[in-house]
C-alpha cells in the first residue's frame, strides 16, 4: 500500500519567545518577513517566510505557558531551521547583517531540500540559529 503522506513543504515552525519586540524586530528589520497575523489573545504572531510560516509564541502567553520554561543556555526549542534565500548575493546579505549587528556565527556548503549549496548561519535575538541557505551548486 502506497504511502498517503506526501510532504511537499514545511508549513510551519513554532518558536517560543521571551522577547517579541526583539524577535520581531529580527524576523522583520532584518530578514526582511512581515506579520502575517498577530493573535494577541494567545500569545502568537503568524510570520510569513515565503509559502511557509515561523510563529512566534511569547512564554507568558496561554499557548507559550503549556511547554514550561523557555530556551535558554541548558537547552533550545531546536538546533536550527534553515530559509532559502534568493537570489543570494554573498557580499550584499554579508552587509545588510552587519548593519543590523547580526554576526554569521558558522557558513559554509551544506546540503538541504534542493542541493548542496552555500549557507551562513546567524542567531537571533533568543539563540535560535537560522540558516540562510543559498541555491544549490
Amino acid at each position: 500500500m502506497a504511502n498517503p503522506i506526501r510532504v511537499d513543504a514545511f508549513d510551519h515552525i513554532v518558536l517560543r519567545i521571551r522577547d517579541k519586540a526583539a524577535m520581531l524586530g529580527f524576523y522583520e528589520g532584518v530578514l526582511g518577513l512581515s506579520v502575517d497575523r498577530d493573535r494577541p489573545e494567545l500569545g502568537l504572531t503568524h510570520i510569513r517566510a515565503g509559502r511557509q510560516m515561523i510563529d512566534l509564541v511569547t512564554l507568558d502567553g496561554p499557548l507559550g505557558r503549556r511547554g514550561g520554561a523557555g530556551p535558554g543556555a541548558e537547552g533550545r526549542n531546536l538546533d536550527h531551521f534553515a530559509l532559502q534565500v534568493r537570489p543570494f548575493d554573498e557580499a550584499a546579505i554579508r552587509a545588510h547583517l552587519a548593519a543590523h549587528g547580526v554576526e554569521v556565527v558558522e557558513e559554509g556548503r551544506r546540503y538541504g531540500a534542493d542541493g548542496t549549496g552555500f549557507s551562513l548561519y546567524v542567531r537571533d535575538p533568543e539563540g535560535n540559529t537560522v540558516e540562510l541557505k543559498g541555491p544549490s551548486d
